[in-house]
């Protein structure tokens, strides 16, 4: 009976865990462009290079507004440690990011991703994010340094005349006689 007991707990979802970086293989990895880099003109290519031979399983470019761009990116199972994609023309955006996933010898996934912008009004994408984030807090109302006070109730009337008032006084905007 506990030995049923046992099996069974030792049976857990892998996917309910955090992805672990083995060996800082997601840190150590070099990209080009570099991570929140600015640059002058559009890159034509992508370049990721891991301190050893890993398989990459994903990579996706995006722009600021998630939209995706077609790298024509394509698994191969070969392992290896550099990886070099050429880029299409890309399309005027604020930054874009590239996610990339990679299978390690042990057979374990590694997330990564890295961000970058150009053009001559071009800002560092961590700038961007920061202030989107502030501004999205400011707008939720979860900013602590902002007060977030609620609205009068308001009552919205419909097919209905405004209430007849007789104002107290009577105001005579009269030039030629003035009072």
């Amino acid at each position: 009976m506990l030995l049923g007991l046992g099996a069974a707990s030792a049976q857990v979802n892998p996917a309910s865990y955090p992805l672990r970086d083995e060996n800082g293989l997601a840190a150590q990895a070099a990209t080009s462009p570099a991570d929140d880099a600015v640059l002058a003109l559009a890159p034509e290519e992508l370049s990721l290079l891991f301190p050893a031979s890993v398989r990459l399983v994903k990579l996706t470019l995006r722009d600021e507004k998630r939209g995706w761009i077609d790298i024509n990116f394509r698994y191969n199972p070969s392992p290896r440690r550099d990886y070099v994609w050429q880029l299409p023309e890309l399309p005027e955006a604020v930054y874009y990011t590239a996610e990339w996933a990679i299978l390690s010898a042990r057979e374990r996934l590694i997330r990564g991703s890295f961000s970058f912008a150009f053009g001559p009004n071009a800002q560092a994408p961590s700038i961007i994010r920061e202030a989107e984030e502030l501004f999205l807090r400011q707008r939720a109302g979860t900013d602590p340094d902002i007060r977030y006070v609620a609205p009068p109730p308001t009552r919205i009337i419909i097919n209905q005349d405004p209430r007849p008032f007789d104002p107290p006084f009577t105001i005579n905007l009269d030039e030629d006689n003035p009072c």
